[in-house]
């Protein structure tokens, strides 16, 4: 009674220890431990990943494991800070452990924009979520009413938004096409009917539907009609 009365309160405490054990099929000594949920290694990296250090949510936008001829293995990694949109480069030792961020993603729909924020509807809840303009500053050109996309929450805070990789958007005002130009490599602006500019093909025209690349801000392919 005792050892499975120190067993439960070693468990709860979060420590490990070796527990004695009657059953003679087992060892002598059990391992009894609890590990975080969240806790990480630099064997987890991947890109997209986040994790939490110096008090706030980083992702991991790319990493390389480096092995050289003498020392110590680490891992080079470039990483974004989700509340303020800094990066930096950080080392790590092979093996070091880290806190994953404890962050919450959730579907949303884009409503409207009331001037300091943009406000955004749970699809699930339907409450409603408002995001400073400032801090989805880079992602605002790609909003559209009635979008659905991603909100991410750290802490009970929306710290970033989320636009589809990929979207399908009018173009709204750009020079006028030349019919059967195809030369490669020549392009001009086009301004989309979310008031994102990018670079499309010298053919492209207004009114035309076409596929967009929203993470490099790049034209894919025109959308048959």
């Amino acid at each position: 009674m005792m050892r499975s009365v120190l067993s439960l309160a070693l468990i709860f405490a979060g420590v490990s220890a070796f527990v004695p054990t009657t059953n003679p099929a087992l060892h002598r000594f059990t391992r009894v431990e609890r590990l975080s949920p969240l806790f990480l290694s630099t064997a987890d990296f991947k890109n997209g990943l986040t994790i939490e250090f110096d008090g706030a949510p980083w992702k991991i936008i790319e990493f390389l494991h480096v092995k050289p001829g003498k020392g110590s293995a680490f891992v080079r990694s470039k990483l974004k800070n989700l509340l303020n949109g800094n990066t930096k480069e950080t080392t790590w030792r092979a093996g070091e452990s880290m806190d994953a961020a404890d962050v919450n993603t959730y579907e949303a729909q884009y409503t409207y924009d009331e001037g300091e924020n943009y406000v955004f509807m749970n699809m699930e809840t339907f409450e409603e979520a408002r995001v400073p303009t400032a801090q989805a500053a880079s992602e605002s050109k790609y909003f559209k009413e009635g979008m659905e996309l991603k909100l991410m929450e750290w802490n009970g805070k929306v710290i970033a938004v989320q636009v589809p990789a990929t979207l399908e958007l009018k173009v709204v005002e750009t020079e006028p096409g030349v019919k059967g130009n195809t030369a490669q490599g020549v392009t001009k602006p086009a301004t989309l009917e979310t008031g994102a500019i990018i670079n499309v093909p010298g053919f492209i025209d207004v009114d035309e539907v076409i596929k967009v690349n929203t993470e490099k801000d790049e034209y894919l392919g025109r959308v048959n009609n």
